[in-house]
């Protein structure tokens, strides 16, 4: 039998994505025992109900005790006060990680807070739903997604290798890169990305001469999805709008010029200048299916699973 890769993880935050690795971890095999910290009573509860955690606790300094892998899974807003707190209680040879959208952020609040002889490995599963809690997770969430890891001065290379074994063992394809170029490519790929479809809805909100009811009765497909993408947890997206502000700023503004050529082309009734913007962009939809994260369904894959995610 395969020794697990980490004997005590803790949990700090028990939402989608810690839910999801629990789950993960613990089909898998991958660590001895899982132990775990929220805010409130109820996820406590919760997460010992649906049995993601062998033991929680009510601060995060205990949980973290004795641990040999801490998961910090909690709003970036969040992670410099939970990494004061836990800072003194870490054990010798233990490694600290997270899973925030941002990384400069996450490095300059938790590093700091890292005595010597523990190892900080931030990371990035670029996984995840609109839905929330601990109720959310399933063991494949991570199932052939990208994990970023963004080392730091204060990452060992055997923390290194080690958390790169247990993302690729919860299924996950893994690349590393720096902390920067992190948040540049996910101001790309997935913050402005949210933050129009946030607006595309508030746009649909206070559009009066439209009612409610023709606005969910009618939503076609791309309106519906923009909707499943403003449902996610507004804590978390709040955060990485304040804490990746320059590269996200940087990429609206390009989104706004290229907006301005469209606009033009519409109005000027440039059709040949449409057709070849739109088969340009269809091009990289179709590269995106090819590479595995997506498939060619009408629905992009999203048939709702015959049962409840982790079950």
């Amino acid at each position: 039998m395969t020794p697990p890769i980490y004997n005590r993880v803790a949990l700090i935050g028990l939402g989608l994505i810690a839910s999801s690795m629990a789950h993960a971890m613990k089909q898998f095999g991958l660590v001895g025992e899982i132990v775990g910290y929220a805010k409130t009573e109820d996820t406590r509860r919760v997460a010992l109900e649906i049995g993601i955690c062998d033991r929680v606790f009510g601060t995060a300094a205990e949980a973290v005790q004795g641990a040999d892998l801490v998961v910090l899974a909690v709003p970036v807003g969040a992670m410099a006060e939970i990494a004061a707190e836990i800072g003194p209680h870490l054990a010798q040879g233990a490694c600290v990680t997270d899973v925030g959208s941002v990384k400069q952020a996450v490095i300059a609040a938790v590093g700091p807070h890292i005595p010597e002889g523990v190892a900080f490995v931030p990371a990035h599963p670029l996984a995840g739903t609109e839905h929330s809690g601990p109720r959310s997770g399933f063991a494949t969430l991570f199932q052939n997604r990208w994990c970023l890891l963004t080392p730091t001065e204060q990452s060992t290379p055997d923390a290194i290798q080690r958390l790169r074994r247990l993302w690729e063992a919860m299924g996950s394809n893994v690349d590393e890169m720096d902390a920067p170029h992190h948040d540049l490519v996910l101001a790309v790929v997935s913050h402005t990305p949210h933050l129009i479809a946030y607006t595309m809805v508030g746009v649909a909100d206070h559009l009066r001469r439209v009612s409610n009811s023709e606005v969910i009765k009618y939503s076609a497909s791309g309106f519906r999805d923009f909707t499943r993408i403003a449902a996610s947890d507004p804590t978390m997206w709040r955060d990485v709008f304040l804490t990746n502000k320059e590269a996200t700023l940087d990429i609206l503004g390009r989104f706004t010029e290229e907006l301005f050529v469209l606009q033009r082309a519409i109005r000027m009734g440039d059709g040949d200048q449409l057709h070849a913007y739109f088969t340009r962009t269809r091009a990289i939809r179709r590269s995106i299916i090819e590479a595995g994260q997506d498939t060619d369904a009408p629905d992009f894959g999203r048939v709702a699973p015959a049962s409840k995610p982790g079950e």
